[in-house]
């Protein structure tokens, strides 16, 4: 999380959303300053806040779950995940998650259709459903050079070059609807759909509609609804 209180604004960090070369760019060229743990979320920087810093100007950014997926295939794949969160404490769960998909990827050489069908069960979530819809600005992962071009504008401040691209999956493709086959597909519509609807993303038109059943908005609904419990209330940045 970055902060400046010289020019009035705050930078929430979600994961694998581009944060880190935002963070890197705030702290370089815009007075940015880190403040509690890279991930911690809004709720966690309210709980420190002055009055003042309440009212600074808040962004942070978004990706789309198709997306994310393939990335994190691919981090753990390379062994890149499972020491990520090394020495936060309040990301145990992470950090067992990641080593378990690392070992797992790493004993059977799985592909991304067997690694998506093993761990992506429940409804796709994160803790963008906490606040995200309440910030002042929310940037595209998809658009990110540009939009951090915007929210620069909206702070106040001209942009003193492009952002430059930090943490780069190495080995993929940058079509990332291409690892999907049909029986991945099936599940990404269920577990990633409602998800995507909610912050305007489309499945791929080969795909055919977009439109979500009824009972996976409703399942979406009920996993985000104690996700945010969990995220609120558990999962607190010390």
């Amino acid at each position: 999380m970055i902060i400046s209180d010289r020019y009035r604004y705050l930078f929430v960090e979600l994961p694998r959303t581009g944060s880190t070369a935002v963070h890197r760019e705030l702290c370089s060229l815009y007075g940015g300053e880190a403040i509690l743990t890279k991930h911690a979320t809004y709720e966690d920087f309210l709980a420190i806040a002055t009055n003042a810093q309440k009212a600074y100007f808040v962004f942070s950014s978004v990706r789309n779950p198709m997306d994310d997926a393939v990335t994190r295939y691919f981090k753990v794949r390379g062994g890149r995940a499972a020491g990520a969160r090394k020495g936060n404490k309040d990301r145990v769960v992470n950090r067992i998650v990641d080593t378990h998909m690392t070992r797992f990827v790493g004993r059977t050489n799985a592909d991304f259709a067997t690694f998506f069908l093993r761990y992506y069960i429940f409804p796709y979530d994160t803790w963008a459903s906490l606040s995200h819809k309440n910030f002042d600005f929310v940037m595209r992962f998809e658009n990110l050079v540009a939009d951090f071009e915007q929210a620069l504008h909206l702070i106040g401040l001209e942009p003193q070059r492009s952002l430059p691209v930090a943490n780069r999956t190495a080995d993929r493709r940058a079509d990332y609807a291409a690892y999907y086959t049909p029986i991945t597909r099936r599940r990404a519509r269920r577990v990633l759909g409602p998800y995507m609807a909610e912050w305007g993303y489309q499945l791929p038109a080969a795909w055919g509609s977009s439109v979500t059943s009824t009972m996976d908005r409703w399942g979406y609904g009920l996993y985000s609804f104690f996700a945010c419990l969990y995220w609120r209330y558990v999962r607190r940045a010390r």
